[in-house]
């Protein structure tokens, strides 16, 4: 498997003086994703979990709806210079039923920081969920969302080493850490996520939050909708769009979670002081 630190030396320069020191950076690879052997994706990630994120990514794409909708994933050989299998290469076959629509049609290439560049609209973006959020009726209390920042943080060991991976984790609604992921990419992190819980055949996640170590973007809660998660939290700020978006979708965000503070921004009920 790839690896997800890689080291290096850097110069230091300190108001005290200069040094050389070795550096551990955060891996940065192309994952490029077949569906019967036609090139769906290539997306850059941190290599790791790439199970878990191609059934996220499929899942959130609505090209697949449980897990049992792939037939076979396996690597395929993708070598180096020195012909090293370099696990950059996955191919899926889907079931005989399951076909790619054409609202999953992407540009080739998908930089780490764009979760949906390529869509051909909007409309495209906001696909049709079959774990609809509204259908969950749970709430969390202030206390427990309160803690979850650091229960994040304590298990993002990528980060601890480099400080340039995103996290994001999944938890109970009584604060119970079921599942947490890193990368590169902010929404590679969601369908690490996302395709865990894929695989763990627990769709829709009724009765979770998603935590996340970055700002709320639109595609993060679409993915979020996709899944059935019926509270966003995060520590920095949502966009407007999704914020528009989990108003829609009964989905509550949550953002600037630090500490006892925090800003809800929509479906409040679900937040109980």
């Amino acid at each position: 498997m790839g690896r997800a630190s890689a080291r290096t030396r850097v110069r230091r320069i300190r108001p005290g003086g200069t040094d050389s020191r070795a550096d551990t950076l955060a891996v940065e690879e192309p994952l490029e994703i077949r569906v019967a052997g036609e090139s769906l994706s290539v997306t850059m990630r941190t290599p790791g979990a790439d199970i878990d994120f191609t059934h996220g990514f499929l899942l959130t794409e609505g090209i697949i709806d449980k897990a049992d909708d792939i037939a076979v994933i396996r690597y395929c050989n993708g070598v180096d210079d020195e012909g090293r299998n370099t696990y950059n290469l996955l191919d899926v076959t889907l079931r005989n039923d399951r076909r790619v629509p054409e609202t999953a049609t992407r540009n080739f290439f998908t930089t780490s920081s764009c979760g949906v560049c390529g869509k051909a609209s909007l409309d495209a973006v906001r696909l049709a969920s079959n774990h609809r959020p509204a259908d969950d009726h749970c709430t969390v209390d202030v206390e427990t969302l309160a803690r979850l920042p650091d229960r994040l943080r304590e298990s993002q060991k990528i980060f601890s080493s480099t400080g340039g991976v995103h996290g994001a984790a999944l938890f109970t609604t009584e604060g119970t850490l079921l599942v947490a992921r890193e990368d590169v990419g902010r929404h590679n992190a969601v369908d690490k996520v996302i395709g865990w819980a894929v695989q763990q055949n627990t769709l829709p996640l009724r009765n979770t939050i998603l935590m996340l170590s970055g700002r709320v973007s639109f595609e993060l809660v679409q993915k979020a909708v996709m899944a059935g998660i019926p509270i966003v939290a995060a520590v920095s700020a949502p966009s407007s769009l999704a914020v528009d978006l989990g108003a829609e979708q009964d989905v509550a965000i949550v953002g600037f979670l630090r500490g006892e503070s925090m800003n809800v921004y929509c479906a409040g009920h679900r937040i109980v002081e």
